[in-house]
């Protein structure tokens, strides 16, 4: 089954992916429509079925949706990984219980990728999260919303009061929680896309802000292979204080050209190179490379 990967066939690869599909905007989901535009004979499986799965396809990929009951059957290879939750302390711990046999892991957080290696004693890939132009869309509407958020409040964290803050300094305002079939149009029409990231990680967010064609204003991600997407002022605008999150407000609601210059490299970079099918194309290449290594000495 191995080598099967390894040879391009004329119908594509038979591809299972495996994840909890309890709603239809689950990063599972996002894969999934991503995987199925590459041309390749895809099939979703829910984790809980996994040991129903057939050991006829090309390449399994799990993608991580917090659940840890239940794993894929350790006889199911080549098969990947995509661990997303390991700056959670739980699903980290349960993450490392069952990344160990699958032939690739890859992890949404760089510091999650280096520390998953140093916990498994093997390599692990950083894939960051993405964004999904089918559904994170940038609509030519107007900017009638000063800032625009989507997501929750979040408990006892600083999220929390500064979302009440702009709640109140910025009435013209869409914050909160929506339905993923709105964010489109929430986002494009917002002046700004805030962003808090609660435990330093790499969001969503991030992406789907800028795919939508708005300022991304994002609190400080120390390290974290932030600085290796983003650039502070050129594609998005980063707060290291809650005063400077309101001096920064201030100045880019009123100061459109520059906002919109940030908004516009911004969107440029997401859908050029931060969408889901380029994550996708990542995952493979690195699958190709590590199983052409693996049997290489079987080369004539």
């Amino acid at each position: 089954m191995f080598l099967q990967f390894l040879k391009k066939k004329k119908d594509g690869l038979k591809i299972a992916i495996i994840f909890n599909k309890d709603r239809d905007d689950t990063i599972g989901c996002y894969f999934e429509n991503a995987l199925r535009r590459t041309g390749h004979d895809v099939r979703h499986f829910w984790t809980v079925y996994a040991d129903k799965i057939k050991p006829e396809f090309d390449f399994y990929l799990r993608i991580d949706h917090g659940d840890y009951k239940y794993d894929i059957p350790e006889y199911l290879h080549p098969c990947g990984f995509l661990a997303i939750d390991t700056h959670l302390k739980h699903p980290y711990e349960k993450i490392c219980e069952q990344a160990p046999h699958y032939d690739f892991v890859y992890c949404a957080q760089k510091e999650g990728a280096e520390k998953v290696a140093r916990h498994i004693g093997r390599q692990t890939y950083w894939v960051p999260l993405g964004c999904e132009p089918a559904m994170h869309r940038k609509l030519d509407i107007k900017k009638t919303l000063d800032i625009g958020f989507v997501g929750t409040d979040g408990k006892k964290c600083l999220r929390k009061t500064l979302l009440e803050q702009l709640r109140q300094r910025y009435p013209k305002s869409s914050i909160g929680m929506a339905k993923h079939t709105k964010m489109s149009q929430i986002y494009s029409s917002a002046k700004i896309g805030f962003n808090y990231s609660i435990r330093n990680d790499v969001n969503m967010r991030m992406f789907e802000v800028m795919s939508c064609g708005t300022m991304l204003l994002t609190n400080e991600i120390k390290g974290n292979g932030f600085g290796e997407i983003f650039e502070d002022r050129k594609n998005c605008v980063v707060y290291r204080t809650p005063k400077e999150l309101f001096e920064l407000t201030e100045h880019y609601l009123k100061h459109d050209d520059e906002r919109e210059a940030i908004a516009r490299r911004g969107y440029e970079l997401a859908i050029s190179k931060h969408t889901y099918l380029d994550r996708i194309r990542t995952m493979f290449s690195i699958a190709q490379q590590g199983l052409i290594t693996r049997y290489q000495k079987l080369s004539v």
